[in-house]
């Protein structure tokens, strides 16, 4: 299930079937893979929710919380409108709060129409999406992470968030759902001028790398921008050719800033703070591997899509929290972590939740840039480490 990397550090595959006794997890209760799409659960759905979805002619999706928790959370989405599809179910569909742009592009919001929708209104988010546009609704589900085990069926785990959040929905709903792993909605990427402009000057030609240096908690996951070179000097001496970095940082309070480095020998470095996450979408696709810690703008990076359909390789670096749950199920979506990381996986545990004592890992020195370098390498070169 998982390649020893160098420095003791362990590299999880994307594409890798957890076994179910591998980890702990919780039985769905049915063997999905011989239930029909449609078909009755052999379990008794949320009577309620059936009866006031089935009423509801207009779905609200809310999220105003963090970007990575509402990327991870849309395929509790997918689920709610995958449910009133096979039950006939015509509803207007609309997004709200900071993240419209981004939802827009997985193709899960119909245009709404053009007259008042009839019936309930149903809203669909996180808490703080909930709390501003729910209150006059029928139904609200909130989508919180904390809340879907790690399931299991047909003889293998589904550890990730957006696996969890789509098949808790679907046996609250009582009827075999049409998606399958991966659960995750991509996002669909398009022409982009301020892309363009930086192709334009040369900054997304030859080897380009993108690394995450934003995150919510700096002192517990923050890689480093110097840590970030480093790697992309080893990568660029190995493939004896000039690297290109960017460096996405978050927003500073000022806007967009486009910082361009002194070129080093082997690493030229743009850093981009404050870049709107519908440009970062359509930037990844450019670029040839992602590497970022556990962050919204990595699953961001693991969810963009390129015009012609595919995704570079995505490395999440994971110290403390689960490599297996906070990850979009994608199958170029790989992780490097530590044994912490692991024990978390291995017993659906949290840290802060399971009052893990901070001091019993060593947070991101676990990652030497050497040692990175040679899984960013195998995967650059389309070897499986």
């Amino acid at each position: 299930m998982t390649a020893v990397a160098p420095a003791g550090i362990r590299f999880h595959h994307g594409s890798l079937i957890v076994p179910a006794g591998a980890v702990h997890t919780t039985p769905v209760g049915y063997e999905r893979d011989s239930v029909p799409i449609g078909a009755p659960l052999p379990l008794a759905a949320s009577a309620e929710l059936v009866h006031r979805l089935s009423g509801c002619g207009e779905v609200v999706v809310a999220f105003e919380g963090k970007l990575g928790d509402t990327l991870l959370a849309l395929s509790g989405v997918r689920a709610v409108l995958d449910w009133l599809r096979l039950r006939s179910v015509r509803v207007a569909v609309r997004a709200v709060g900071p993240y419209v742009g981004l939802i827009a592009r997985t193709g899960l919001i119909r245009q709404p129409q053009a007259t008042t929708p009839s019936g309930w209104r149903a809203v669909i988010g996180d808490r703080p999406g909930i709390e501003a546009h729910g209150s006059e609704a029928a139904v609200s589900l909130v989508l919180d992470p904390a809340a879907p085990p790690c399931w299991s069926t047909d003889g293998r785990a589904h550890p990730d968030l957006p696996a969890r959040h789509y098949l808790a929905l679907e046996r609250r709903l009582g009827i075999r759902l049409p998606d399958t792993a991966p659960f995750a909605p991509t996002l669909a990427t398009g022409p982009n001028n301020l892309v363009e402009e930086l192709r334009s000057v040369g900054w997304l030609g030859g080897l380009n790398l993108a690394a995450i240096t934003a995150t919510s908690w700096p002192e517990r996951k923050d890689y480093t921008a110097q840590r970030y070179i480093t790697l992309a000097e080893h990568v660029a001496e190995a493939h004896q050719a000039q690297a290109r970095l960017l460096l996405i940082g978050g927003n500073p309070g000022n806007g967009l800033r486009i910082t361009a480095e002194a070129p080093r020998r082997h690493v030229q470095v743009l850093r981009l703070d404050g870049m709107p996450a519908d440009h970062l979408a359509d930037l990844f696709p450019h670029c040839h591997l992602i590497v970022g810690n556990d962050t919204g703008l990595t699953h961001l990076g693991a969810m963009a899509r390129g015009r012609d359909g595919t995704s570079p390789p995505v490395i999440g670096l994971y110290a403390r929290h689960s490599h297996s749950k906070w990850s979009t199920g994608l199958p170029h979506h790989h992780a490097v972590a530590t044994e912490l990381s692991a024990r978390m996986h291995q017993g659906d545990l949290c840290p802060v939740r399971d009052a893990i004592v901070a001091d019993t890992d060593v947070h991101m020195d676990a990652f030497p840039p050497a040692a990175l370098a040679q899984v960013c390498l195998k995967l650059l070169n389309g070897v499986r480490p």
